[in-house]
């Protein structure tokens, strides 16, 4: 079939053709934000789950569709090695410089402007922050030096801003997991203040992996009460089939049943998968329907790209401890595994691999789904460990 009309988007947050399975959790922020923005109250929201289950791409629907309702909205991903003082001042600036323009602009957004200018002031402590705003800063708000007490007089300002312009504020914030626990706690305390204790429309929707969930509860003991956490799992079987066959019948295709089939027990209804299986079955059949023997021959090809890529990009991070460690986990299976057995398997002890355990999850490799336990964040994975290291031979 055509290539050039393969509908199928594997990538990166890229968005589907077909966002299937995902209503509810859309109207979940939805009816979230338009409460914040009317002046009641919501929690914000906090989506989690393993790499591939298309939390990214849920997220940009969300910020697109809030941004239509005259949302306004602040967009960032965290990476690793990058402190949330120069991850927020730059998207903030943008919004908070929206507000202003024209004669609408007020007393509210100007000051907001001041503590984002006072804010900016510490990059003597946070030397990646590189940004000039023309705005002087106001002396004694957000200037202190201290995270958790300028956090907080930030965020208030900004949704004292939103408030005069009748709208609201939402931090859309990527990789959540990436922000160190001492700046996660600040940002909890800052939202706490300004959505909790002062009714203000400012909160934040984000997404990340399942050691999220500790990692927030450990930097704030209340965050539990303040977010509303999400699972976002793998599809069921009716939302899958439509991920996988509403996009080929846009383009008169179709696919047997036992295609379909073949397909949901490969990818185990993961969507990125689907997306990846579904763009080389279209490419490997030669007419619709695209058929069983299609979908087996489309197997290979997706798997291939998947450890050229995917799947390498994440492996190509680790050490050659870590890399042992993650081998001993797939020689077991998926998982979960008991962390104990994989110190074992590695001749070794559990206070010997805690280490490498730990500099994994911090990664976002692997998470802790129990206490004791360890599982692959990145569905599949076991497969292409063994696949990369056919023999296991752990060093004694």
């Amino acid at each position: 079939m055509n290539p050039r009309t393969n509908p199928y988007a594997p990538g990166a947050g890229t968005p589907p053709p077909e966002l299937a399975g995902r209503d509810a959790a859309i109207e979940q922020a939805a009816v979230a934000l338009d409460r914040i923005r009317d002046g009641r109250a919501a929690r914000s929201v906090i989506f989690y789950g393993l790499r591939g289950v298309g939390k990214t791409v849920l997220l940009n629907q969300i910020r697109v569709d809030a941004e239509a309702r005259g949302i306004q909205v602040v967009r960032m991903e965290a990476p690793e090695e990058r402190s949330l003082p120069a991850l927020l001042a730059p998207p903030l600036r943008a919004v908070l410089l929206r507000l202003n323009r024209g004669e609408a602009a007020k007393a509210r957004v100007r000051r907001a402007l001041s503590a984002l200018a006072g804010f900016i002031s510490l990059k003597v402590k946070y030397q990646d922050i590189e940004l000039a705003l023309d705005a002087d800063p106001e002396k004694g708000l957000a200037d202190s030096g201290d995270l958790d007490t300028d956090l907080g007089g930030l965020i208030t300002a900004v949704g004292e801003a939103a408030a005069e312009q009748k709208t609201a504020i939402v931090l859309f914030l990527d990789e959540l997991q990436y922000v160190p626990e001492n700046e996660l706690a600040a940002l909890i305390m800052a939202l706490h203040n300004a959505t909790s204790q002062n009714q203000l429309p400012v909160t934040m929707v984000a997404a990340g992996l399942p050691q999220l969930l500790g990692r927030m509860g450990r930097a704030k003991s209340y965050s539990e009460r303040l977010f509303e956490f999400v699972s976002i799992g793998r599809l069921d079987a009716e939302a899958a089939t439509a991920a996988l066959c509403v996009p080929a019948e846009k383009e008169g295709a179709t696919f047997d049943p036992d295609a379909i089939a073949e397909i949901l027990r490969r990818t185990d209804c993961y969507p990125y998968f689907l997306q990846e299986w579904g763009k080389h079955s279209w490419n490997v059949a030669e007419r619709s329907p695209i058929n069983l023997a299609d979908a087996k021959l489309a197997n290979q090809e997706a798997i291939n790209e998947l450890d050229a890529s995917f799947f390498r990009v994440r492996f190509d991070r680790l050490t050659p401890s870590e890399k042992r460690y993650m081998r001993a986990m797939a020689e077991m299976g998926p998982g979960p595994h008991r962390s104990g057995e994989v110190a074992d398997l590695l001749h070794k002890k559990v206070t010997t691999t805690a280490p490498t355990r730990n500099a994994l999850i911090t990664k976002g490799m692997i998470y802790s789904p129990a206490h004791g336990d360890t599982a692959f964040t990145v569905p599949l994975f076991d497969g292409f460990m063994k696949r990369t290291i056919p023999d296991f031979a752990p060093k004694s």
